[in-house]
This record gives C-alpha cells, sequence and structure tokens, in this order.
C-alpha cells in the first residue's frame, strides 16, 4: 500500500508540473501564430483525444502519465503543408521562437509563485524552532546557542517553524555563505543575532552539515504513558492501549518516555516484561519489540507513540499565515530565494565544490511525494513548489537539448544574424543528450545506493 501511495502522488505531482511546463509552451505558441498539432498529457499511446475539426489543435490524454507534450508545424520535423508554412515554428520571428521556448520553464517558475502563495494563505502548523541540548565541539556551541533559545529568523528571513528554519538553514549553508546569521528569542524573551561560522568542509553535504551545526529540537520530559498504538504492531499483540503508563521493564523503574524508548531500541526481538498501570489497576505485560533496520543496524520498535497534554502541544506549536495579499511578495520572494539557491547549488556540483549527492532522482523524488502527501496538504503544495522551481531553472540552463540550450543557440542566431548550421546543432544535440543520460545515471545510482 505505501508504494502504491507513493507512486500515485509522484504521478499526480509530475504528471501536473510537466503538463504545466508543457502548456507554457502550448499557450505561447498559439499566440505567436504557430499551429500546434497536438497538446498531450502523457506520452505513448492516446488513450483520448479531443479535436473541434481537421485545422485545429488535437487534445490527447495519453497512457504513460509521466508529463506531456506539444507538437507544433515545423519544417524540420517532417513535411509541412503548403498553406501551414506561414504557421510553421521554425518560420517565425527570432524573438518569438525564443518566447516559445522559454514559456515553458517560466510557467515553472509562475506556478512555484502560485504554489507558495497558496501555502501561506492556507497557512501551515509546525513545531516551534525551540532548540534543545547543544553538543560540545559543535558550530552552534561555537555560536553561543543554549538550550531554549527560540530561532526567529536566518539572514533576516522569517523562520516560524522548525521545518522553515532547519530548510533556510542548510540552503543558506550549501549557498556558500560563511557566517549566517541567526535572530533568536531566549527563554526570558531577549532578542540577539548570533553567528555561525562555517568552513568549505561543512557545506558538501547536507547530513554531515546538520551534524556539524549540532541543532536538535526541544524535547520536553515526558512521562511513560502510550499515546496511540498502531495496527499490527508490537505493542498491540502485546495487549498495551492508549492511557497505559508505563512503570517498570524487566524491574528497572521507568520515569520518563525516552527511558522507555532506549529500552526498546536494545531490546529487538527480545521479550520486556513490563508493569503498567491502567485505570488505578497494575498489571504484567510482555512486549516484544520488532527488529527494524536503521542505518546499518537492527533497532526494536513497538508501534506506539507518547501521549502528549494537549496543553503542552498547543504551548510547543505555531500557525503561521498571511494575507492573500501580503502573501503576494512572499511568494515572490520565495521563489528568488529558492531559484537562485538552486542555480548556485548546480554551479558548486558542476566545479567540485559540493557533493554530487545532493542530487535527486526518481526514486527519491517519488520518495518525497509520498512523505509529503502523509504529511498533509499544505506540505505536499510546498513539495510541488519546490519540484516546480528545480524543473524551471533546470530547464533555463545553456545545455543541449533542453530549452536553456535552444535560447543559447536563438541567441548565437541573434549575434551572427543567421541561424546555427544544422551540422553543429546536431553535434550541440548529442553533447546535450550525453551530458543528460550522464546526469540521469549518477541520479539514479545516487537513489539506489540510499535505498540499500
Amino acid at each position: 500500500m505505501e508504494t502504491i501511495h507513493t507512486l500515485f502522488y509522484f504521478i499526480i505531482a509530475i504528471g501536473l508540473l510537466v503538463s504545466i511546463h508543457e502548456f507554457g509552451h502550448f499557450w505561447v505558441a498559439r499566440k505567436a501564430g504557430v499551429k500546434v498539432l497536438r497538446f498531450s498529457v502523457g506520452f505513448g499511446k492516446v488513450l483520448w483525444s479531443y479535436q473541434k475539426s481537421a485545422n485545429t489543435t488535437e487534445y490527447a490524454l495519453s497512457a504513460i502519465p509521466f508529463g506531456g507534450y506539444v507538437k507544433m508545424v515545423d519544417e524540420r520535423e517532417g513535411y509541412v503543408q503548403p498553406d501551414d508554412l506561414p504557421f510553421a515554428f521554425n518560420r517565425q520571428p527570432l524573438g518569438a521562437r525564443a518566447a516559445v521556448v522559454a514559456a515553458g520553464p517560466l510557467f515553472n517558475l509562475a506556478l512555484a509563485v502560485v504554489l507558495f502563495w497558496s501555502v501561506l494563505v492556507i497557512g501551515e502548523t509546525g513545531i516551534k524552532p525551540i532548540l534543545g541540548a547543544i553538543e560540545h565541539n559543535t558550530l552552534a556551541a561555537q555560536a553561543g546557542f543554549v538550550e531554549g533559545d527560540e530561532i526567529v529568523s536566518i539572514n533576516d528571513k522569517m523562520t516560524p517553524t522548525w521545518t522553515e528554519a532547519m530548510s533556510v538553514l542548510i540552503a543558506s549553508a550549501l549557498d556558500g555563505q560563511q557566517e549566517i546569521g541567526v535572530q533568536v528569542k531566549s527563554a526570558d524573551d531577549l532578542q540577539q543575532v548570533r553567528t555561525l561560522k562555517l568552513a568549505d568542509s561543512d557545506t558538501e553535504n547536507p547530513e554531515t552539515l546538520y551534524k556539524h551545526l549540532g541543532f536538535k529540537p526541544w524535547t520536553p520530559q515526558l512521562k511513560p504513558v502510550i499515546g496511540q498504538v498502531l495496527p499490527d504492531s508490537a505493542a498491540l499483540s502485546a495487549g498495551l492501549k492508549p492511557g497505559d503508563l508505563l512503570t517498570s521493564a524487566n524491574g528497572l523503574a521507568l520515569h520518563d518516555w525516552m527511558q522507555w524508548v532506549e529500552i526498546v531500541k536494545i531490546h529487538p526481538g527480545t521479550p520486556i516484561n513490563l508493569k503498567i498501570e491502567r485505570d488505578g489497576v497494575a498489571l504484567t505485560l510482555t512486549v516484544t519489540p520488532k527488529p527494524v533496520a536503521i542505518d546499518q543496524r537492527t533497532e526494536g520498535k513497538i508501534g506506539a507513540s507518547v501521549h502528549i497534554p494537549e496543553d503542552l502541544m498547543k504551548s510547543l506549536t505555531v500557525e503561521y499565515a498571511l494575507s492573500p495579499l501580503a502573501a503576494i511578495p512572499a511568494a515572490f520572494e520565495t521563489t528568488y530565494y529558492y531559484s537562485w539557491t538552486t542555480l548556485k547549488m548546480m554551479g558548486k556540483m558542476l566545479v567540485g565544490k559540493a557533493s554530487v549527492e545532493n542530487l535527486s532522482g526518481p526514486i527519491s523524488i517519488a520518495q518525497y511525494a509520498g512523505q509529503s502527501a502523509s504529511m498533509g496538504l499544505v506540505h505536499f503544495i510546498k513539495f510541488m513548489g519546490l519540484v516546480s522551481v528545480s524543473l524551471g531553472v533546470l530547464n533555463l540552463l545553456p545545455i543541449p537539448v533542453l530549452d536553456g540550450g535552444h535560447l543559447l543557440l536563438f541567441a548565437i542566431e541573434g549575434l551572427k544574424g543567421s541561424p546555427v548550421s544544422e551540422k553543429i546543432q546536431l553535434m550541440f544535440q548529442q553533447i546535450g543528450i550525453a551530458l543528460l543520460v550522464t546526469l540521469m545515471a549518477l541520479a539514479m545510482f545516487l537513489d539506489v545506493q540510499r535505498l540499500f
């Protein structure tokens, strides 16, 4: 079921984002006077189509749902009827052709603005960015951060939730910033700016960077009370129920939830003699944690969560939203921020200053789609916004075969006053295909490596 869930939302996300990209080409082509033969959502065999007349565009729904395509009248792709020659793409003025090609990635960036605007207006609920215990010899310790500090903004960008704060922090570091200003509010409401100082070695990989930073969310000490029991879990098999107070495990008195979590971790597949209190009555149970492989080691899991008092949960969460008008500039700012960060990260990978492990292939993107959808509509919309930015930026790069490669050829045509020769264009395309195949193979390899 999890695989179906992941695949479904991956198809929804990629199908929508690529279709919007192709719609950009289609819409501007029509406005520029280019005749469009077919606009298809999906590839391969046509499952359904509609065409008002023989001289109008055919709208199609095809079998393979990963994207779509636009087929225009073009003498380079086959014979064109004499009546259609004035409407052929290759016969249009240079500016019109450039506009048609640029429209795809620009529509992706415009969609990102709309998606980020939607997130800002709908609003999101998240955990407040309050810091837990700061480990010694970390960048956070060197900058003077202390437990209880609440992050207000990073480089003047508001970060109301833990996820937003860590995303901006990691992105700023990977962007090559050697010093990052973090405004914090202490437990006594005193606000000040702490400066994180990074070296080049700290910014090679997001996971390594996160460990070097030493930031962890603050977690309150919770009583060992069962909050939720998952179906088909070790906790359910043992007879545990929501509200059960765990008093001892293998004779050791339990005082807080994390103490119980550590005991479960080190007992995969091993029975634990558990004493509980249910409705004032003492009971004895035996629970056997299920073995789960995590980072090349095996840990125990029972499939139960802790009970968090409602008033405590409210004090730890924050709801953040903007008015529709105020969200407009914020959405543009967010789109620009992620576009520039994506571009700089690609540049750093190209010159070897950032690890290629930052690449994500289709497997990773599918997993992120499924995970974000499980977290709720707002998270899924934000995920689509980020992917839409990536598609827009990637397609504007001056790489043969991509839209940016065609724009580069148009720029050369504009400078020299005549089209680039077909021989040069063919060689250019072959180089581009080789680069893209290599890049896709590397991304797939990294995806498979992450899985295993």
